[in-house]
């Protein structure tokens, strides 16, 4: 299969240009994180979309111009894969209180580390308006939906 996401590896402005996006992205969400005091902040979601975007990059300049999408299913997998274990260290960290009950927190800190490796992914293929447009969206929900809670 002809890959239409390749980039050849001394393409060094689209290369900077994916990175950079999943840096901005990865910033957005990581900031609104950040003012809201939670502890997976704006370093940690940058560095989540960019190693996602390194990963793709990777594969897809391994995989030349004829890379199998089985190849690329099994990157996407494992990045999903890793974002699940960090979003599980965010979890148990936070659900570590002297409480009697079980109380689980973190899992919106968790969920927004998963799309910003999604994002990262996203932008690692050079999909730009799916990763803004999903950046919105991923912002609205973390802000919007906040306050609807809170109202109901």
């Amino acid at each position: 299969m002809t890959n239409p996401y390749y980039i050849a590896s001394n393409d060094w402005l689209n290369i900077s240009f994916r990175l950079c996006l999943a840096l901005l992205i990865g910033g957005i969400i990581g900031l609104e994180r950040q003012i809201r005091h939670k502890p997976a902040g704006l370093r940690t979601h940058m560095l989540v979309s960019l190693g996602s975007a390194v990963f793709t990059i990777t594969a897809i300049q391994f995989g030349g111009q004829e890379i199998s999408a089985d190849a690329m299913s099994r990157v996407v997998q494992g990045i999903a894969a890793g974002m699940g274990f960090l979003g599980a260290g965010e979890i148990l960290r936070e659900s570590s209180q002297q409480s009697q009950s079980i109380q689980i927190h973190g899992l919106t800190s968790a969920a927004a580390i998963w799309v910003a490796a999604a994002l990262g992914i996203t932008s690692g293929c050079g999909l730009w308006q799916l990763g803004l447009i999903a950046t919105f969206l991923t912002v609205l929900v973390l802000n919007l939906f906040k306050k609807l809670e809170k109202f109901y």
